[in-house]
């Protein structure tokens, strides 16, 4: 299936002037990450004096300069390079899955004028990092497409009652909540027909500045240190859970210091943190460490994937099942903090999937989320 990119271009204006510049983020970022010119050179597919050249041009139009360079010691950015940089990060994080999913649209809609026609998949998931690592193997399987849209948890199963999708990706929390969540999701879910398979599991929890320079070490403290907070959009199943946990520590959301401001992913809420704009957020550990944020721990969730039993027999789905048992797939699981694959690829049927839930087989070890003890800074 055809593969479309969506990048925003960086343009800069000046008023009453028609000079403009088109900053390339990726080379600035390369150069804060290693802090070498020649890096950002090879990094861009650019010769090294174009590079400097650009980096020059960049200086001159902003009247700033962007990156200072020592003797013996390389290239560092200045503080307005770093600003573009977080700016650039944050963007990315924020609209990364709007712009897939735009540009899989796209790729729908053109599919029909193209000779090669292969299966495609449609996949409704909530967006998360193992869903992309497995979205990046299934793209070099040949002969199959993949029709990846990130939705809600509710939108997604949603769309498979509807028949708009094929494979739905759903999380439930571990411990006092599941009952709850697993309670919204039986609405959606057929017993006759559909099947439940393991996928991942993941860490939920605070990410917090490096070091964790206010003690945060539980919802509570959040509150207590009046730490400005980051949240995630009203429709996503994070906020959900954040608002439920709120809920369980007896928390208005309104006492949280900036609980308004809002992010659509777990990395661009990661990003806000990481930028300075924000002390704390509620996400994946994986999003945290991406950013180099500290972790606070809260609880584990599991990640599984719905279909149909006769979508199940089917050609492509078996092949995605062999890619989630694969090793390549548990192997870009590993590098994932956070992230466990939980017997990915074993089907149950929704009857063996709840019993599992309503004897309690599953649990969560964490403590409360009130009562567990602040971690050492660091």
């Amino acid at each position: 299936m055809m593969q479309i990119e969506i990048e925003p271009v960086w343009r800069f204006r000046k008023e009453s002037s028609p000079q403009t510049a088109v900053v390339m983020l990726g080379v600035l970022n390369q150069i804060r990450e290693t802090g070498k010119l020649t890096s950002a050179a090879e990094h861009a597919h650019l010769s090294y004096r174009h590079v400097w050249n650009l980096v020059e041009q960049w200086s001159e139009f902003f009247g700033v300069p962007l990156v200072e360079t020592h003797r013996g010691k390389g290239t560092t950015l200045t503080p307005f390079g770093e600003k573009l940089v977080w700016a650039g990060q944050r963007m990315q994080a924020r609209l990364g899955p709007q712009l897939e999913n735009l540009a899989q649209e796209l790729a729908t809609e053109i599919k029909p004028f193209l000779h090669q026609r292969p299966s495609v998949i449609r996949v409704h998931a909530s967006h998360g990092f193992a869903v992309s690592r497995l979205r990046e193997l299934l793209d070099k399987e040949p002969g199959i497409g993949v029709d990846l849209r990130y939705v809600s948890n509710q939108n997604s199963l949603l769309s498979l009652a509807q028949g708009a999708c094929d494979l739905s990706g759903v999380h439930v929390p571990r411990g006092e909540l599941r009952a709850q969540s697993i309670k919204a999701c039986r609405e959606w879910l057929d017993p006759r027909e559909d099947r439940v398979i393991s996928f991942v599991t993941r860490e939920m929890g605070l990410m917090v500045k490096k070091g964790n320079p206010l003690g945060i070490g539980s919802l509570r403290e959040l509150v207590a240190t009046k730490a400005r907070f980051v949240n995630r959009d009203h429709d996503s199943g994070t906020r959900l859970l954040f608002d439920q946990l709120l809920g369980l520590d007896g928390i208005d959301a309104a006492t949280i210091n900036g609980a308004q401001q809002i992010e659509f992913t777990h990395a661009a809420v990661a990003a806000y943190v990481a930028s300075g704009m924000a002390d704390a957020a509620f996400g994946v550990e994986a999003a945290a460490k991406q950013f180099g944020l500290d972790f606070v721990r809260l609880l584990t969730e599991d990640y599984f994937f719905v279909c149909r039993r006769a979508f199940l027999d089917t050609e492509p789905m078996q092949r995605i099942l062999d890619i989630m048992k694969g090793r390549a797939f548990h192997n870009a699981v590993m590098q994932l903090p956070g992230y466990v694959a939980q017997s990915p690829g074993t089907v149950s049927t929704v009857k063996e999937f709840l019993d599992i839930v309503d004897t309690g087989a599953v649990t969560d070890t964490a403590a409360p989320a009130g009562k567990r003890k602040r971690p050492k800074p660091g």
